[in-house]
């Protein structure tokens, strides 16, 4: 189910007769029916890139429609923009799934991260102030806080603080042709970041936000180098977690199917 205030996505009771003034202001019925259809693509997108969704997992347009509170229609022209933007999956079958983690696509969505976000990252360095800088160390401890909580919603906190202190950097590049490029990026990286973060919990290594704070020391010194090398190390983190997960499970399926044949 997707985390939201399914009450900014309601409509309200019906409406009053027409009168002959409100017939001229008819386009506006439309405006506010496309506005809710926004909103619901709006909500879907936020939800897959922060990681809401498990790869694999099945959407039924009727649970979601249920949950945002709207009917079944702007659901399922959102699923249909989100497929054309590869975030979701068409089925024979007519459903609609988040996609398989695969090996050959998580190398492919890292190295155009690192390509592309590390260009937007050269060029924010000189756009960046100290209070940008207060900013993104305000960012990197709040969202080392939600990683250390213990509450149920702590992934969904962390996933928005880290998208926050990321995007905080892009959009000082100033590049509308790039941040398009890196938000759909993003939007396909969902199911990795919910499974890396998995993978994290499990194992308890490096802090999540080791790499965060060396990434606004580097900008702080105004080193393009360091910087976009810590941001390459921090995107590399949770693709490398579960390139690991992966080949265990390989090497698991191998050894089992040897002991099998024996």
């Amino acid at each position: 189910m997707v985390p939201t205030d399914a009450s900014i996505l309601r409509t309200t009771g019906a409406a009053e007769p027409a009168s002959p003034a409100a017939a001229t202001a008819a386009p506006l019925a439309r405006v506010g029916r496309d506005t809710i259809n926004q909103r619901v693509y709006a909500e879907l997108r936020r939800s897959l890139i922060h990681g809401a969704f498990d790869a694999g997992e099945m959407l039924r347009i009727v649970d979601l429609a249920a949950t945002l509170g709207v009917s079944t229609m702007p659901v399922r022209e959102a699923l249909a923009r989100l497929v054309s933007e590869q975030a979701l999956e068409a089925l024979p079958s007519r459903s609609v799934r988040v996609p398989l983690i695969t090996r050959g696509r998580l190398d492919d969505l890292a190295r155009a991260r690192v390509l592309i976000e590390g260009e937007l990252v050269g060029l924010a360095l000189r756009k960046l102030r100290v209070a940008d800088f207060a900013t993104l160390e305000t960012l990197t401890s709040a969202c080392e806080t939600a990683f250390k909580s213990k509450a149920a919603d702590k992934a969904k906190k962390a996933a928005e603080l880290n998208h926050a202190f990321h995007f905080h950097i892009y959009q000082a590049a100033g590049s509308p042709v790039l941040i398009p490029i890196v938000e759909s990026l993003w939007l396909q990286s969902g199911p990795y970041v919910r499974m890396a973060a998995r993978i994290h919990d499990e194992n308890k290594g490096v802090p999540a936000v080791h790499h965060h704070y060396q990434l606004i020391d580097a900008l702080k010194r105004r080193s393009e180098r360091d910087a976009i090398q810590a941001l390459t190390n921090d995107i590399s983190r949770s693709f490398d977690l579960i390139r690991g997960r992966l080949a265990a499970e390989t090497e698991r399926a191998t050894k089992g199917g040897g002991d099998a044949g024996r």
